[in-house]
This record gives structure tokens, C-alpha cells and sequence, in this order.
């Protein structure tokens, strides 16, 4: 229960900061043509990133489990560099990697692939650390018996392992979403914060505190929260119906 207060609290008073001017300043400060450009920058971005991480954080998750080489274990520890990363130190290694000096031999630096490159980055723990502690508690003996009946490796994963990843992947992909929405420290030295360009939503609302204004910074921040709460909402639906489709077809 306290935690709930703890977390509700702040919520409430952004909201209750938001509405400061009246429903008139709050629908101004949202249909700003640059707040709309920022809004849609982000959460498309964050859709792709956490998309795009539920498929590589799956197929690291089942190496790091499934195969054993030398390296593993630093590479499983390399995993949560993000995790232990100040998110403007990570935003420094990005620019200095991928700048006009990197050794990557790229310069993405002012781009929407430089914001893409780091949300990857910051978020893809999250799916490799949901994901991993399920491979490791599968029975192997399902995919043993599946495939001495004939099934092939493709078929076997379809119908025996992806089944129980599923879960974990959307938790882990919902994690990275929420992450990537808010992200501020590792993308505002490498994005290049061009307004209806590379301008995400955190930047945008940290300009208008800057600005001195809070209000306007508060409505967007609110507008944020509720699309982001949506597709979280969406992600944990498709989670419980893939859970209860899994359920009827093991009846």
C-alpha cells in the first residue's frame, strides 16, 4: 500500500500542475505543433526499440543459456553494463563510439538513428534478463520428446519453447518500452535535440521547465503517461491472451 502512495502521489501532483491553467492552456500546451512532433518522435521510436530488442534480447537470452564458449560469462556480465551506467555517461560512450571521430566509422550524431542506437542500447537488458531465468527453468524434456517424434528444431520451438518465452518477452519488451519513453541522459548529447527532428519527448519537456514553463511541461508530461500507459496495458493484454490461447490448447 505504501508504494502505491509513494508512486501515486507524484502522478497526482504532475496532473493536478498540469491542469494549472485551465483546459485551455492544457489542450495548448499538448496540440503545440512541437510537443505533437516530440510525442510522436518518442513513442514511435520506443514502439521500434522495444520491438526490435524482444527479438534480439530473445535470440542473446538463448545463446547465453542454450550454447557454451569461452567468453560467456563476460559477455552475460557485459549485459548489464546499462544497468550500471549513469545514463549520461552512456550517452557520452554512444557519442564517442558513433561521433564524427568514433572508431565505429560512422557519424549518426544528430539523427533519429543515433536516439534509436541508444534506446537500444539502454533497453536491452530488460528483455535478456526477463527471458533468461525462463530458458533456464524449461524442461528440456518436452523438447526432447518433441523431437524424438519427429518434430524438426523450427517446429519445436514454435510449438514447445515460444509458447512459455512469450511471457517473459512482452514483460521484458513492456520494460524496455516504459525505459525507452523516458529515456533523457544517454539521448540528449547525441540526438542533436532538433525541434520536428530529433527532439524527443524528455527533452522537450525538460526545454520547457528551462523556459519556466512548468504548466505546459506538466500537460505533456501527463499526455505521456497516458499513451504510455495504454500500450503497457496493450503488451500485458497480449501477454495474458497468449497465457489463456496456451491454456485451452493444453486442454
Amino acid at each position: 500500500m505504501w508504494l502505491s502512495v509513494i508512486v501515486l502521489i507524484p502522478l497526482a501532483a504532475v496532473v493536478a500542475r498540469s491542469t494549472d491553467g485551465g483546459a485551455d492552456a492544457f489542450w495548448a500546451a499538448i496540440s503545440n505543433r512541437q510537443a505533437v512532433s516530440a510525442l510522436k518522435l518518442t513513442l514511435t521510436l520506443s514502439i521500434v526499440v522495444a520491438a526490435v530488442n524482444a527479438v534480439a534480447g530473445t535470440l542473446i537470452a538463448w545463446v547465453l543459456v542454450r550454447d557454451r564458449f569461452a567468453g560467456r560469462n563476460a559477455i552475460d556480465a557485459f549485459i548489464d553494463l546499462p544497468f550500471a551506467l549513469p545514463t549520461i555517461v552512456a550517452g557520452i560512450t554512444l557519442l564517442a563510439l558513433y561521433g564524427p571521430n568514433g572508431p565505429a566509422g560512422v557519424d549518426v550524431v544528430g539523427t533519429r538513428w543515433a536516439i534509436a542506437l541508444a534506446l537500444l542500447f539502454v533497453t536491452l537488458p530488460f528483455v535478456v534478463r526477463s527471458v533468461q531465468p525462463v530458458l533456464i527453468e524449461l524442461d528440456r524434456e518436452m523438447e526432447e520428446a518433441a523431437t524424438s517424434l519427429g518434430a524438426g528444431a523450427w517446429t519445436t520451438f514454435r510449438r514447445i519453447v515460444l509458447p512459455n518465452l512469450t511471457p517473459a518477452i512482452l514483460s521484458g519488451a513492456a520494460l524496455a518500452f516504459a525505459r525507452a519513453v523516458g529515456e533523457f541522459g544517454s539521448v540528449v548529447l547525441i540526438a542533436g535535440n532538433l525541434p520536428f527532428k530529433t527532439e524527443v519527448a524528455s527533452v522537450f519537456i525538460f526545454g520547457r521547465i528551462e523556459s519556466d514553463a512548468v504548466t505546459s511541461a506538466a500537460a505533456v508530461s501527463v499526455v505521456l503517461l497516458v499513451l504510455s500507459l495504454i500500450v503497457l496495458l496493450a503488451i500485458r493484454g497480449l501477454g495474458r491472451f497468449g497465457s489463456a490461447r496456451e491454456l485451452d490448447d493444453g486442454r
